[in-house]
């Protein structure tokens, strides 16, 4: 994979400081049941770097006004910063124009928004949706909705026992009738990184318009919607150390021009009268109603931190975490890893034999250590598996090998506690 290719080149540049990173956190510092913090929930949602609060507290206590409304100093200030975490978005994609950035709430409803307009204006009785067997419930439940309203179809490319979708297969899904195909960039339950780039290219030569789910890869690769040659591509602010509330849709400008609006209000207009109304440019005709403005400036510090450190590096150093981490894991007694895909990221969904996966995240915590338990939004994917839910620790670039082994240590206390 070129990802793959440029995070190498990374590993052999400059070392990674992590401990100087860690600095930049400061919700990392703190005490949880007398223990040092390991935070190892990231996918669910990562921890804030100081950059990010200083742009959300100078929005509220300097900067406060509403934006492309007002004249005062204010709100001209607003606007600035607004328009800057867009132009921001837009060097972190690689997109090709500022007006191809769309804030949403996130990632759900940037794919909402895409099924909504996009999908509800192309699709029809007999055509087919692709999804792929390890999808997260929002990018799963837009589909069928937009299926039951046109009679569409929703087709899925199954996962094979490594947790991948072989190449083969999502080939056999794919028909002339296809016409949306959707897709994780990484897993969020398994952390397996999907070949998106090839899976586009297919897709396109069926006729399929392509969306990419990026909630779980922004936050950890270097991302260029050039290069993954997608139609439209998602994520979310508060994944990528932003705030929460706040996402992006990247769309192609001549796809954005041709999909109606999504919701109706204030400022996604050119002009308003009760017998017609004419909607504003790109991307503004999908922004209806003051947005979360504190958001997209807090999003637009979190992306200007991200390249400061440089993705590639950040990738890299988190790659050597993922190779220590299922090693140490995967040798505990009773431990089972589900998900064993030869491209991942430092995502561990973990399963202990007679343990609820809820009894073990307790114990986790009473050592200060933070993970996820459950379906982690991705039920069709435990089905899969035959498991009803999983432990989840997933990690991020200001994690380290010694936290990692606090979380065996953890596995091991659950052990003794349930005496297997």
């Amino acid at each position: 994979m070129a990802e793959v290719v440029s995070i190498a080149a990374a590993a052999a540049s400059l070392p990674w400081d992590v401990d100087a990173v860690r600095a930049d956190f400061p919700a990392l510092a703190q005490l949880v049941n007398g223990h040092p913090l390991v935070y190892l929930d990231n996918a669910a949602t990562a921890q804030k770097p100081r950059a990010v609060l200083a742009a959300l507290e100078n929005y509220y206590q300097r900067d406060c006004g509403n934006i492309h409304r007002s004249v005062h100093q204010l709100g001209e200030r607003a606007t600035e910063a607004y328009e800057r975490a867009r132009r921001n978005a837009q060097a972190f994609l690689g997109a090709a124009e500022p007006r191809e950035i769309v804030f949403t709430r996130g990632t759900t409803e940037a794919i909402n928004l895409v099924a909504a307009t996009y999908g509800a204006a192309n699709l029809h009785a007999g055509d087919e949706i692709l999804l792929t067997g390890m999808e997260h419930h929002s990018n799963i439940v837009p589909w069928q909705l937009l299926a039951e309203r046109t009679g569409a179809r929703v087709k899925v490319a199954g996962v094979n026992d490594r947790g991948e979708v072989e190449m083969a297969e999502f080939e056999r899904q794919l028909s002339p009738r296809t016409k949306i195909a959707a897709f994780g960039h990484i897993s969020n339950a398994l952390g397996t990184v999907n070949p998106v780039a090839e899976w586009t290219a297919r897709a396109h030569a069926a006729g399929a318009v392509v969306l990419v789910d990026g909630a779980q890869s922004a936050p950890h690769l270097p991302i260029q919607v050039g290069a993954l040659g997608c139609d439209f591509f998602a994520f979310s602010g508060h994944k990528v150390f932003g705030p929460t509330g706040i996402g992006v849709l990247w769309g192609r400008a001549a796809l954005l021009e041709a999909m109606p609006p999504y919701q109706g209000g204030g400022d996604m207009i050119a002009s308003v009268s009760f017998e017609r109304t004419t909607y504003n440019r790109i991307p503004y005709k999908f922004e209806a109603g003051t947005p979360h403005i504190a958001g997209a400036i807090g999003l637009g510090a979190a992306l200007e931190y991200l390249q400061s450190l440089g993705m590639a590096r950040a990738a890299a150093y988190e790659q050597e975490l993922a190779r220590y981490g299922a090693e140490r894991l995967a040798a505990l007694p009773g431990v089972r890893l589900i998900g064993q895909a030869r491209e991942r990221t430092a995502v561990f969904s973990l399963v202990i034999e007679g343990v609820h996966p809820h009894d073990v995240a307790t114990v986790l915590d009473t050592e200060g250590i933070a993970v996820r338990a459950g379906h982690h939004c991705a039920q069709p994917i435990m089905d899969r598996f035959g498991v009803p839910a999983t432990t989840r620790a997933s990690l991020a670039f200001y994690n380290t090998r010694t936290e990692i082994d606090r979380l065996a240590e953890g596995l091991e206390k659950v052990r003794r506690v349930f005496q297997f």
